[in-house]
């Protein structure tokens, strides 16, 4: 059994939230047959006993992964997330320079999985799918990494209204501003500039806040997660660490 352990942010008696590194599975998929490592058995071995997970984060997103610590508490938790009656907050670097504010209000069709095809179901048409936005800084810097003597990029402040998967990175695309690191809906020619300027190896993506009405106690409830070391690294050095505190 792995002696690692994980950063818990807040624990009750009918819940326990941990900030997930990147990188991390929350739990087994077919997608990835060879991880070893997943973020609901790492919790369990932590806390000796058993977690239930209520939402999920895609395995390259950070931050805050809430789960329940019994079915009757996972199934409370559930129905809040389904609901949208869970607040989301994320931060996202992402390519160019965004409008300051802004409403993503695009559906999006379930996104089928290469090892994963014959469970999905292609027949299901579009959901609707809505994303707040704002943004925090922007940069220009003297680098041409495309067609552009310069490259341009923005600090974003996130607020999914639904939750659909990969929603986040999906509306970015549609949008033509991708998060920088995202292998499968970004762009390569930024991922690598950022490799090899800023050492960065991560989507620079990371869900910073989760706020909700605690269903058992009715208390108003919002739990916070610093950002990882490298994402926040790769702030400071385009001159945005003070931009998360305006």
């Amino acid at each position: 059994m792995s002696s690692e352990t994980l950063d818990i942010l807040y624990r009750d008696e009918h819940c326990i939230a941990i900030n997930k590194p990147s990188g991390l599975l929350v739990h087994r998929s077919w997608i990835d047959r060879g991880e070893t490592r997943f973020a609901l058995q790492m919790v369990r071995d932590q806390i000796g006993q058993h977690v239930y997970p209520v939402h999920r984060l895609d395995k390259p997103t950070s931050g805050v992964l809430l789960f329940a610590l019994d079915s009757k508490a996972a199934a409370r938790f559930g129905e809040a997330f389904s609901r949208h009656q869970v607040f989301k907050r994320y931060l996202a670097v992402v390519r160019g320079f965004t409008d300051e504010r802004g409403v993503i209000d695009h559906p999006l069709t379930e996104e089928l999985d290469r090892m994963t095809d014959a469970l999905a179901r292609p027949e299901k048409g579009p959901k609707q799918a809505v994303t707040e936005y704002r943004r925090l800084a922007e940069v220009e810097l003297p680098f041409a990494v495309g067609r552009y003597p310069s490259s341009r990029y923005s600090l974003l402040e996130l607020r999914p209204r639904t939750g659909r998967k990969h929603q986040i990175r999906r509306h970015l695309k549609h949008i033509f501003h991708p998060v920088i690191g995202d292998t499968k809906h970004g762009e390569g020619r930024h991922n690598r500039f950022f490799r090899d300027r800023f050492d960065s190896h991560q989507l620079l993506l990371a869900a910073v806040e989760l706020a909700f009405t605690h269903p058992y106690t009715g208390a108003a409830t919002s739990i916070q997660a610093p950002l990882e070391e490298n994402f926040a690294a790769v702030l400071e050095q385009l001159g945005w660490g003070d931009a998360l505190s305006g």
